[in-house]
């Protein structure tokens, strides 16, 4: 059974850096893609950063490359995003995903499975 979950998440000033982890349980990083999105209020959930199977491979949304990264520790089952130079647009709910592929993860919230339950990002100005 796959289990995902995020912390690390709060509040932070315009400018400041939050690193999210998402813990994952039931399954092997050799095997699937895994991803972060987010949902602000009234929006829909958003392709953030992904990475597949194989670890060496990211992808970013137009709107956080060169402020987020995307890694993982595969000893300790941790995905993580660093996030840096955060903006008020970036307040959400960051959802870590996993999916079964050996090919490049989808960037739209049906691509994925397994969800954890979603931790809160909020910057002020």
């Amino acid at each position: 059974q796959v289990q995902l979950v995020e912390s690390g998440g709060g509040l932070v000033q315009a400018g400041g850096s939050l690193r999210l982890p998402c813990l994952a349980s039931g399954l092997t990083f050799s095997r699937y893609a895994m991803v972060w999105f987010r949902q602000a209020p009234g929006k829909e959930r958003e392709f953030v950063a992904g990475m597949d199977y194989t670890g060496v491979n990211t992808y970013y949304a137009d709107s956080v490359k060169g402020r987020f990264t995307i890694s993982r520790d595969a000893a300790k089952n941790t995905v993580f995003l660093q996030m840096n130079s955060l903006k008020p647009e970036d307040t959400a709910v960051y959802f870590c995903g996993a999916d079964r592929t050996y090919g490049r993860p989808g960037s739209a919230p049906y691509d994925y499975e397994y969800w954890g339950q979603g931790t809160q990002v909020t910057v002020s100005s």
